[in-house]
C-alpha cells in the first residue's frame, strides 16, 4: 500500500508526516515557518524539506499516493491556491499546488488548516470514523471544520466559520466587524475579555480580581485554574464562556445534527470541567431528540490532528 504526506502549515512552524494508507504516523518533523520576504520561502522550504527527508528515508516518488496540506487563509480547494493567510505574510494569490506537484512529482491536495483538523480527530481522534462530526477549535481565535455524511462542508468556500456564530447580538465587537460573535467570548482573548469585564463588578473576594486589579498577567489558563480552585468570579467567567459555547454547540447540531461535537485548540486544555460544563447549556439549548444522540468530546489528537486531516485528503480524492 502507498504511503501519505500530510503537512500542517501554521505561521511559526510547518509540521510534516508521513503515514501508512491506514492514517498510522511512522515518521514525524518540523521545520520553522519563514515568513520573511512576503513568506515566499514557505513553499520552495516546504518543497526541500520533503524531498529531504525521501532521500533520507531511501524513499521514491512512487511509493506515495498524494501529499495533503492544510493552510490557513482563504484556500481554493480546486486550483490549490492559497490568499489572504496574514499570519504567513501571504497577501498575493499563492500557487501552492502547481509549485508542490512541480518540485516533488507527486500528487497535492489543499484545505483550511482548521477543516483538515476535523477531519484529523473524524478519521483518527474523537470522531472515531463517525461520517458526521463537527470540530470546533478554541486558540487565539475560534475555528472549526464541518464532516457531514463522510465530506468535509465547504458551501460556497467558507462554511465552518464557527467563531463567527452570533451568541450576543448586543456583545463584544468582533475583529471580522460584527458584533457578538462567539470567537469575541470563547478564544483564549475572549476569556480574558469576559473576566476583566466582570471583575469590574464584582465586590466579593477574589484572587481572579486581585490579579486582574494588580496588573499581573491573567490568561485563560489563569481563569479556568482560578474555577478549579473555587474562586467565586473564576467561576462566574467560566460559566458565561460554557453558556456561550454551549448556546453555539446547541445552534451546530440542531442545524447538522452530527454524532460528535469534539472541542479542541489551547483552551480545551480545562478539560473534563469544560465538557461538563458546555453539556449543561447544549442539554438547555439543543432539540430534544438532537441532545441525546449527539455526543460533546476533547479532541485527543493534540497538535498531530492537522498532519493526520491533511494526509486523509487525498484517500477523499483518490
Amino acid at each position: 500500500m502507498k504511503k501519505l504526506i500530510g503537512v500542517d502549515l501554521g505561521g511559526t512552524t510547518v509540521k510534516f508526516a508521513i503515514l501508512t494508507a491506514e492514517g498510522e504516523v511512522q515518521q514525524k518533523w518540523s521545520i520553522e515557518t519563514d515568513i520573511q520576504n512576503e513568506g515566499k520561502n514557505i513553499i520552495p522550504n516546504i518543497i526541500k524539506s520533503i524531498n529531504h527527508r525521501l532521500d533520507m528515508y531511501g524513499l521514491l516518488v512512487d511509493d506515495f499516493s498524494g501529499i495533503g496540506m492544510g493552510s490557513p487563509g482563504s484556500v481554493d480547494i480546486n486550483k490549490g491556491t492559497v490568499i489572504g493567510a496574514y499570519n504567513l505574510n501571504w497577501r498575493t494569490l499563492q500557487l501552492v499546488k502547481e509549485q508542490i506537484e512541480e518540485g516533488t512529482g507527486i500528487s497535492f491536495y489543499i484545505d483550511n488548516d482548521a477543516n483538515v483538523a476535523a477531519l484529523g480527530e473524524q478519521w483518527k481522534g474523537a470522531g472515531e470514523g463517525s461520517g458526521n462530526v463537527v470540530f470546533v477549535t478554541l486558540g487565539t481565535g475560534v475555528g472549526g471544520g464541518i464532516v457531514s455524511e463522510g465530506n468535509l462542508v465547504h458551501g460556497v468556500g467558507a462554511a465552518g466559520e464557527i467563531g463567527h456564530i452570533n451568541v450576543d447580538p448586543s456583545g463584544y465587537e468582533c475583529t471580522c466587524g460584527n458584533v457578538g460573535c462567539l470567537e469575541t467570548v470563547a478564544s483564549a482573548t475572549g476569556v480574558v475579555r469576559l473576566a476583566r469585564d466582570l471583575s469590574k463588578e464584582y465586590a466579593g473576594d477574589s484572587k481572579l480580581k486581585w490579579f486582574i486589579d494588580d496588573g499581573q498577567e491573567v490568561t485563560a489558563k489563569t481563569v479556568f485554574d482560578q474555577a478549579k480552585k473555587g474562586d467565586q468570579l473564576a467561576e462566574m467567567v467560566v460559566d458565561k464562556f460554557h453558556s456561550y459555547l454551549g448556546l453555539a454547540c446547541g445552534n451546530i447540531a440542531n442545524v447538522l445534527h452530527p454524532e460528535t461535537i469534539v472541542i479542541g485548540g489551547g483552551v480545551s486544555a480545562a478539560g473534563e470541567m469544560l465538557i461538563n460544563g458546555v453539556e449543561k447549556y447544549f442539554n438547555k439549548y439543543a432539540f430534544p431528540p438532537i441532545k441525546t444522540s449527539t455526543k460533546i468530546k476533547l479532541a485527543k489528537l493534540g497538535n498531530d490532528a492537522g498532519v493526520i486531516g491533511a494526509a486523509s485528503l487525498v484517500k477523499i480524492h483518490e
